[in-house]
């Protein structure tokens, strides 16, 4: 039997503001899931605290809340634990790329076979609005109010720098393009990254859903992401025309792949039994 959207569908509120660009990733999300025709007892989304680690409260799927900061890690874990679950992490950028910077890095550093879905708003949504990581310099937050002196991370310079086999942006403000760029990562054989530029309509009144559609271009069938060198020179571009599309990709022995092999794992291809993941990931509690 094919998957399809009501299989992944929650009857819990949804506790975002009015505009969110979490809503559209959410769809896409979904979207993406049911065009691979991935059962959700066969996906693990995790995540840690915030905003965009809300969305697999709003999906019927197998879930995981840790840490703030620690979802790139926990995903790591779970993978190791149970390799024939797809897993998927969620983050904004103040997880992925704040507190989880040193799991982002060493996550890229392993390849383990995992997806980061990162929801960058450029700002600390859930606790009101204070500067992230890649939050430009200058802007004025409300705990910066002489403006951010701080230089904003470049996310996709160091994933490409570190050889990160696959990496990714896209926008919310796209949803089919979103939709094609997770069915590309989540089928990657190897660490994913996909950067989502998400406008913050509350906290966020620059990178709005206007703004990118201004400045956002997708990348054509002629740009060749094998080539890192171009693919660094692209991310680092100081002009404000964002690349949307693969923008690096390389084939990689996964971390998985070595470390498991020839072990006969004890909980894989269980496959029909319901509480197969409701034990695992209770032992992670």
């Amino acid at each position: 039997m094919s998957v399809t959207i009501e299989d992944y569908k929650s009857d819990v509120e949804i506790a975002w503001c009015p505009g969110c660009g979490n809503f559209p990733i959410l769809d896409a999300v979904k979207n993406a899931l049911v065009e691979l025709d991935l059962e959700p007892r066969r996906v693990a989304i995790v995540t840690g605290i915030g905003q965009a680690p809300k969305l697999p409260h709003y999906m019927r799927v197998n879930t995981y809340n840790g840490l703030h900061g620690r979802e790139a890690a926990s995903g790591q874990a779970i993978k190791l634990a149970a390799d024939d679950l797809t897993v998927i992490v969620h983050a904004g950028d103040g997880g992925a790329y704040g507190e989880g910077g040193n799991h982002f890095i060493h996550a890229i550093r392993r390849n383990i076979d995992m997806t980061l879905v990162v929801h960058d708003n450029h700002i600390y949504g859930l606790t009101k609005g204070q500067a992230s990581p890649t939050t430009e310099a200058g802007r004025v937050t409300k705990v910066n109010p002489g403006g951010v002196a701080s230089r904003p991370m470049n996310p996709l310079a160091l994933a490409i720098s570190q050889s990160c086999t696959f990496v990714a942006q896209s926008t919310s403000g796209k949803g089919e393009h979103l939709a094609a760029m997770l069915k590309a990562a989540i089928t990657h054989r190897g660490f994913a990254l996909l950067n989502v530029l998400q406008p913050c309509v509350t906290w966020d009144h620059v990178k709005t859903y206007k703004y990118y559609s201004e400045h956002c271009y997708e990348l054509g069938d002629d740009y060749d992401p094998s080539n890192r060198a171009s693919a660094l020179e692209l991310v680092m571009r100081d002009d404000e025309k964002i690349p949307l599309g693969i923008i690096y990709r390389e084939e990689r022995e996964a971390y998985d792949g070595i470390v498991l092999k020839g072990i006969e794992h004890p909980l894989r291809d269980r496959g029909v039994d319901p509480k197969r993941a409701e034990g695992l990931f209770g032992k992670f509690k």
